[in-house]
């Protein structure tokens, strides 16, 4: 047997990369045991076996390197003509066993599988004759063939079962499927179905998708994000699992959430899928029906707070760095408001850190409002705005409005704050409240006397925009609507809370109770609406028009930090997108079918103005940012196999 050394073909095989070889035989030293590739000189060999430190004695006396697929003797003795234990007894065995990708193994490797999509020439290289149908199927037809299957489902938690099923089975078909049904299939990995998933998350788990870092790990992050297959990360969504959606506590089960945030990283931002990590951090749940749900797949606790849950975060943030660097961005996602606005602010000095529920979503709202500005007239600080929500994305998108009005005006931003109300669930916020309201509603406390419930409140500061961020469904009732109608011709009102289920009002009730005069747009997607013979079109107000491009401005200009103005530009590159055709159907929102452009477009802002500030650290900067971004940016179609 030849042998060389090579540490850097051992952590490429341990991470699951995949390639031909043809090189000789080697053999190298590794932690706990010896890695041996046995060999014949052929590209595409595939054999590689772990054999522990009991075996070395073997070697060194030159006993030869059994392959996988050839008779063995295990057990004292017994041969195993199949390659398993025949007899009674139970060993203890340490589990490695890599294979480079070709044959079988190649078909069970996402990253790589191509399914029926493989060449003749390709079949022969990478010993998969006899392992396929004869038929070569090009990926347009394999797409064409997964949406005549995923539409027979009536059911959206089986489409979304079926999305994941093929993103572990053909990572590049899944990504090319999305891409190019985006409008017809973001909906079923993203809101709404995605919020249904996370509910029953433990009883149809199947493969893990990313890392679940509980109490127990404390101590020992760094080594948990070491087991992580992929090395150059540059993109982690995080969640607690508190505040998922609209929809409570889900616990550990909220990792539904950062898988479906980072497919939509890759599928709209062309952030290649590798560098994606999906991360849960389970301090436990509250809520009592998961904890007695035997098919619940986090800790069966109550949540850890105080010092415990601020000392784990910290060991995370800390490894997080140690581990990938100052460059990877750490996306915040569903936290509840007591820990979302802490870690944002303590992290935002120290790490590139971003919360979608916060800014994403206040960056995306904005945006909305200034394409919306060209049917309704007048400038942002001509408008009042009414707030049904005073958590995290009602304060978001409240400070994120003041500071483009200040911006417009210059005046300051203390002053622009007066423009802007905020009802909770004690009603309008106002000063004589100030005492019992936590630090973030603080800002908003206005002079004005109590209001108790949202309609006293319309009449009585008489909004031209009404904005729900409270994540109760149906809190704009007819009367609410009507209200708004009575003072504003055009009523702007937007209902952001999802899933579907927790929006403050449809589409329908929205155009029907303001007589067809709102302009309407939700955070969950509703069908066109026909009222006294017209059709009308809402327009989505949803993140993935903004985190996707934004995290890619971020990353391709290598910035450290997230500055306030990189999202206000955001906001101006985003309502650009809005044609003067989607605004005669009433949309204040672009359509999704060219979202890759639009994420390139906001990239590019977002990456110039990193540069402006400097944060960048990737130079010289690029003369051309949006061919730039689209240079950046993954691709899913099919790469050709030597």
């Amino acid at each position: 047997m030849m042998s060389l050394n090579g540490s850097s073909f051992l952590n490429n095989a341990l991470s699951g990369t995949s390639r031909s070889l043809t090189q000789p035989q080697r053999r190298f030293l590794a932690p706990g045991g010896v890695v041996a590739l046995s060999s014949n000189g052929r590209p595409g060999e595939r054999n590689v076996t772990v054999l522990m430190e009991s075996t070395l004695k073997e070697m060194r006396e030159g006993a030869s390197v059994v392959e996988k697929d050839s008779k063995s003797t295990v057990g004292g003795g017994v041969e195993d003509v199949y390659g398993e234990d025949s007899a009674t007894e139970d060993y203890s065995i340490t589990p490695w066993s890599v294979s480079v990708a070709s044959g079988y193994a190649l078909l069970r490797d996402p990253h790589h599988n191509k399914g029926l999509a493989f060449a003749e020439k390709e079949r022969d290289a990478h010993y998969l004759r006899g392992l396929l149908p004869p038929v070569v199927v090009n990926q347009d037809l394999q797409i064409k063939k997964l949406m005549h299957m995923i539409r027979q489902y009536e059911v959206p938690l089986q489409k979304y079962m079926a999305m994941m099923d093929l993103q572990e089975r053909n990572e590049r078909l899944f990504y090319k499927l999305l891409i190019d049904n985006v409008e017809e299939l973001l909906p079923i990995v993203y809101t709404p179905t995605v919020g249904e998933a996370c509910q029953k998350y433990g009883s149809i788990y199947r493969h893990p998708q990313g890392l679940f870092i509980s109490l127990k790990e404390k101590g020992k992050i760094l080594e948990v994000l070491r087991n992580w297959p992929e090395k150059n990360i540059q993109v982690i969504v995080v969640t607690d699992g508190e505040r998922i959606l609209g929809l409570g506590d889900l616990g550990c089960q909220g990792m539904g959430i950062p898988v479906g945030k980072l497919s939509l990283y890759t599928a709209l931002g062309g952030i290649r899928p590798s560098a994606c990590l999906p991360i849960t951090i389970d301090v436990g749940t509250n809520n009592e029906k998961l904890l007695e749900d035997e098919f619940y797949i986090g800790l069966r606790q109550r949540r850890a707070t105080g010092q415990e849950y601020a000392e784990l975060m910290h060991e995370f943030m800390s490894a997080v760095k140690q581990n990938y660097g100052e460059k990877v961005l750490i996306q915040f996602e569903d936290f509840a408001n007591h820990n979302a606005f802490d870690l944002l602010a303590k992290y935002g000095t120290t790490h590139l850190v971003f919360n979608d529920d916060i800014q994403g979503t206040a960056s995306t709202v904005l945006a909305g409002l200034m394409s919306a500005l060209k049917l309704v007239g007048g400038t942002l600080a001509d408008h009042r705005f009414l707030f049904l929500g005073a958590g995290e994305a009602g304060t978001g998108i409240a400070e994120l409005i003041a500071l483009e009005m200040s911006k417009q005006t210059e005046s300051p931003v203390e002053e622009t704050r007066q423009r802007i109300w905020l009802v909770d669930s004690k009603g309008l916020i106002v000063r004589s409240r100030m005492e019992s309201l936590q630090h973030f509603k603080r800002p908003w406390a206005h002079e004005h006397e109590p209001v108790r419930n949202l309609v006293d409140a319309v009449k009585a500061i008489k909004p031209t925009v009404l904005i729900g961020s409270s994540g109760a469904g149906r809190t704009f009732t007819k009367e609410v609507i009507e209200a708004m109608a009575s003072f504003n011709e055009k009523p702007l009102i937007l209902a952001l809370s999802n899933p579907t289920s927790q929006s403050e009002c449809t589409a329908e009730e929205a155009y029907k109770w303001s007589e067809g005069r709102a302009i309407f747009a939700s955070g969950s997607p509703f069908d066109p609406v026909e009222y006294q013979g017209n059709v009308y079109l809402s327009g989505q107000a949803n993140n993935a028009y903004m985190f996707p491009g934004f995290g890619l401005g971020l990353i391709m200009s290598g910035a450290i930090r997230v500055h306030d103005d990189m999202l206000l530009v955001a906001s101006e590159a985003l309502a650009e997108q809005v044609s003067q055709g989607n605004l005669d159907k009433g949309l204040i929102f672009p359509p999704f079918t060219n979202i890759r452009k639009i994420s390139a477009q906001i990239a590019a802002r977002v990456a110039a103005k990193a540069y402006e500030l400097g944060l960048a650290t990737r130079l010289p900067q690029p003369e051309n940012l949006v061919a730039h971004a689209e240079s950046c940016m993954y691709g899913p179609s099919y790469r050709s196999y030597r």
